[in-house]
């Protein structure tokens, strides 16, 4: 951090400090929501989620050669191929709009081109099987449908859309990586790196497996049941690997990659999770802008209803399957349809926080456009339900 940063942000907290009517019953409650929104994130989060996503996207920038991520993700990859694996993943990876930020930090930084690598962040929170069919059985079939469809058209356009407004600087990237030098031999095969990372991909979605609805039996209750007993089965089989496949200087590394990652992602994650509940508060929780102005503002299927639902989900942030009692209980006091598809699309793949930490990792130009095309899309996505709906 620069030293006129230093200084903003004394200046900042000094002001905070000085002018903020802490007296005020409506102040006080926001800023205990402030701290009980993060106390929620930090213990539903940081430990099942974000750790094992951080260590998955250091090993990404650490063993995972930069010629692969180009094969399948840079500027020149198959398009077909790219958008493909990028925009399913979220089928994989059960995770909120924060925990897949790591991860594409990850294939970002390793030269991933610009349209797959936002497709991946867009379909990591938004494609979650889980969370579609419970979405399904809580607020009917056709909501879950429409969601199931429009997140993965959404991750494909959103990627198109980004590639195709930003495609001088890929065509910079794409001639710095011309003249790469080739990668050092690691004295693996490619299939031991597979195994590797398959078995973080399967400790994170394992350990931040939600518990599913009481009425939900059979297979969903069964893996929540029984996943730590496969989370602590895979971080042995995990380190018997680290043991037997990698030498010390390569694991140094590793660690080191982690803990940039998390230097760069949790002091703006926490930041604006304090500022998402300073405002909005917890769901039921009120906070400085009252749940009731919100549905009032999302009733019927206007273009403001789904305008301003899109907004309210790109700023607020939902952990994993929270989005969806909190849309029963909107839609029961009055909200649209339209404006629900509407939230239920923007809101899991962004929320303030992982606005803030985006913008550290591609800039504050792509971060704008990114939202506002995940902002436009909902919107417009939530009025043809709405019209369909009737």
């Amino acid at each position: 951090m620069k030293e006129w940063q230093k200084l903003l942000w004394i200046i900042g907290i000094f002001l905070a400090a000085y002018y903020i009517p802490w007296e005020s019953v409506l102040i006080r409650q926001a800023g205990l929501e402030a701290f009980m929104m993060l106390q929620d994130y930090a213990r539903q989060h940081v430990l099942t989620c974000l750790i094992p996503a951080f260590f998955i996207a250091g090993a990404i920038s650490v063993f995972v050669s930069q010629a692969a991520v180009l094969k399948y993700f840079g500027a020149t990859a198959n398009k077909i191929l790219s958008y493909s694996v990028a925009s399913v993943s979220g089928s994989v990876l059960a995770v909120c709009s924060c925990t897949v930020l790591p991860l594409f930090a990850g294939i970002y930084t390793r030269g991933a081109g610009i349209g797959p690598a936002t497709a991946f962040l867009y379909s990591g929170p938004a494609i979650n099987v889980l969370a579609i069919i419970l979405t399904a059985k809580v607020l009917g079939w056709q909501l879950g449908l429409a969601r199931a469809v429009g997140a993965v058209i959404f991750a494909i356009v959103t990627g198109l859309l980004m590639a195709f407004i930003f495609r001088k600087d890929d065509a910079n990237r794409e001639t710095g990586e011309m003249f790469l030098p080739e990668d050092e031999g690691k004295g693996r095969a490619l299939w031991q790196d597979a195994v590797y990372m398959l078995v973080m991909v399967l400790i994170l979605v394992f350990a931040s497996f939600a518990k599913p609805a009481e009425n939900d039996g059979g297979l969903w209750q069964m893996i929540f049941s029984v996943k730590w007993f496969l989370v602590i089965g895979l971080a042995i089989v995990l380190g018997v690997m680290l043991k037997k496949w990698f030498v010390k200087e390569e694991l140094q590394g590793w660690v080191q990659a982690t803990w940039d990652f998390a230097k760069q992602i949790l002091p703006l994650l926490f930041g604006g999770v304090l500022v998402a509940g300073f405002l909005l508060g917890r769901p039921g929780y009120p906070a400085l802008i009252p749940e009731s102005y919100i549905q009032m503002l999302v009733g019927g299927n206007s273009l403001g209803a789904n305008f301003f639902a899109s907004i309210v989900g790109a700023f607020m942030y939902f952990a994993t399957l929270t989005e969806v009692p909190i849309l029963q209980g909107l839609i029961g006091s009055g909200m649209g349809q339209g404006p629900a598809l509407a939230l239920l699309l923007a809101g899991p793949a962004l929320s303030l926080p992982s606005m803030l930490t985006i913008g550290s990792v591609m800039g504050v130009k792509k971060t704008a456009v990114y939202c506002a095309i995940v902002v436009i899309l909902s919107t417009m996505a939530g009025m043809a339900y709405g019209f369909i709906m009737g």
